[in-house]
């Protein structure tokens, strides 16, 4: 199972007006693996356009996510620090948002790299998936909203793409209803079955009250799932062009077509002055959708159609093992990159931070630790080795791993400090959770650590040991001192992943009409009405 992200950075020059102003455009998809794209080896699933992409810039092969879970990721790779910093890992086994009207979010107080570039003059949007909170304390303050966090401009879904939010797809939420919905009801059955028998056989007095009360509490449970299951989709799968609700619920028609198609619009408003556009892909998390001309098409069944439209649009899941965070990175910027390099040293998405900032000509800030590095030097040949000698690799907020990339050795090393237990027994991941869980129960603790030679054993099914390492104990110490100056660094800081800001709050729910939770419009197909009309008298 794997988690975000295909990153895909391309830096044009020649659509500037100076060479030191270049435009930026990042893509990113969730869910798709190091191992999905043709270039990155796949002989099945066609990617023609990310390939092309890949032979005319550099091929990163041991890319990194700094979370496994899309909402920490997304913090790491906005603000270029790890989302333990800005509070944004949980403490509890709730990893990222799934309601609209949580609290929660990315807070006021961090720099996105689109507040840097907006500073510098750049005109900047995000079209597509947020993911990092919506409201603080009522429904219109927007404070976490990406046009609080340097973006101009809007087009996308605020909160992620779950499988609830199309029909027929199932439910992450089925283990939920499972222990709160459908075991309450088997002891409330089983307590009234009990009470009627004892009744009967003259054992024991039931007050008519008690049946009355169980009963009523078993009809307000099946009332209170009834009404979860039918308004969870349109109060928490919209889409939003700004502040705006335009489509509730979400329709999956021709949507990635309609964002890409929004994306090139920007570019083209745009063309006289330097921008960035981070198009930010709910390709291929759950819910998989297709518009019709890519359905039923790939080897790979809605994973793989899904894959396919993606990469049409461009021309493992919650673990730290290198399958949950080990993902695509291309990147592009012809006369400036060489084409066709392939680097095989770490890098992580939170080097796009510093990268993207120093070449819009943005310093970076002083007040903070900022954990990515200018990826610039690396690219360009200047130096062959990672900047990150070490990487810190967080299950929430917990210090699962850590990475070292030695300077006078081809060694990569990574030593666990404990591992989720995957479910059902044998599996390679948390099937009956959707999720692995970071804490207590849900882990294998190790020690010593468990510790891999990644550069031999990339796939880590060889843990080594002092027998097969001789260095084994030298080379866990280090890593533990390496861990221990880290945590040092870190300050206590608001958890905005905690019970209380990631639950609904009727108060911060966003609704596009005023009649009750009813809930429904479609301006985004108004939109396409009024544009189609535009067109036709155009051409006229």
């Amino acid at each position: 199972m794997r988690i975000c992200v295909l990153l895909m950075l391309f830096l044009g020059e020649a659509q500037s007006h100076t060479a030191s102003r270049p435009n930026f455009v990042l893509l990113m998809a969730d869910d798709l693996g190091i191992g999905d794209p043709g270039c990155y080896g796949n002989k099945t699933l066609r990617t023609p356009h990310i390939d092309r992409l890949a032979e005319g810039g550099v091929k990163l092969t041991h890319h990194l996510a700094a979370s496994p879970l899309c909402t920490p990721s997304r913090a790491a790779f906005m603000t270029g620090r790890y989302p333990v910093r800005s509070g944004m890992a949980s403490q509890s086994i709730m990893g990222v948002f799934i309601f609209s009207a949580s609290s929660g979010g990315l807070p006021t107080s961090e720099i996105t790299f689109a507040k840097l570039l907006k500073n510098q003059g750049y005109s900047t949007a995000l079209i597509g998936k947020w993911h990092l909170g919506t409201n603080c304390h009522n429904k219109t303050d927007f404070c976490h909203h990406p046009l609080s966090h340097g973006f101009d401009y809007f087009h996308g879904i605020p909160v992620t793409n779950l499988r609830d939010c199309k029909p027929g797809e199932g439910s992450v939420f089925t283990r939920a209803i499972r222990a709160l919905v459908f075991i309450p009801l088997q002891i409330i059955a089983i307590t009234l079955l009990t009470l009627v028998v004892l009744k009967c056989l003259g054992l024991v007095r039931v007050p008519p009250g008690v049946f009355v009360c169980l009963l009523c509490l078993a009809t307000m449970i099946l009332g209170l799932l009834v009404c979860f299951l039918h308004y969870f989709r349109p109060l928490n799968c919209f889409l939003m062009r700004n502040h705006e609700i335009t489509q509730q619920p979400i329709s999956y028609d021709n949507l990635m077509q309609r964002l890409t198609a929004d994306a090139a619009q920007f570019i083209r408003r745009n063309a006289e002055t330097p921008f960035l556009l981070v198009l930010s892909y709910l390709h291929v998390h759950t819910a998989l959708f297709s518009s019709k001309d890519f359905a039923g098409k790939s080897k790979h069944g809605a994973y793989g159609d899904a894959v396919e439209e993606m990469d049409w649009s461009v021309g493992g899941k919650a673990n730290n093992w290198e399958g949950g965070i080990r993902i695509p990175g291309i990147l592009r910027w012809p006369g400036v990159i060489e084409a066709g390099l392939e680097i095989d040293e770490p890098t992580s998405n939170m080097d796009i931070f510093p990268t993207v900032a120093k070449l819009a000509g943005s310093p970076l800030p002083e007040d903070r630790i900022i954990d990515g590095r200018d990826l610039m030097p690396l690219l360009q040949g200047k130096t062959q080795l990672s900047d990150h000698e070490f990487l810190f690799h967080y299950c929430n907020f917990y210090l699962n791993a850590v990475r070292w990339r030695p300077r006078n050795s081809t060694s990569v090393w990574k030593a666990f400090f404990f591992t989720p237990k995957f479910s059902p027994e044998g599996a390679n991941g948390c099937f009956s959770t959707h999720v692995c869980f970071c804490h207590g129960q849900f882990v294998n603790q190790h020690r010593p650590p468990l510790l891999f030679d990644i550069s031999r054993d990339p796939r880590e099914r060889n843990p080594l040991s002092p027998t097969t390492e001789p260095r084994f104990h030298e080379i866990v110490d280090i890593m533990q001192e390496a861990a221990d100056r880290h945590a040092q660094t870190l300050q206590e800081v608001p958890n905005q992943l905690s019970l209380g800001n990631v639950l609904w709050k009727p108060w911060l729910q966003m609704c596009c009409s005023s009649s009750g939770l009813s809930c429904q419009c479609d301006r985004e197909k108004q939109a396409r009405g009024v544009s189609r009309y535009v067109h036709v008298r155009g051409r006229d």
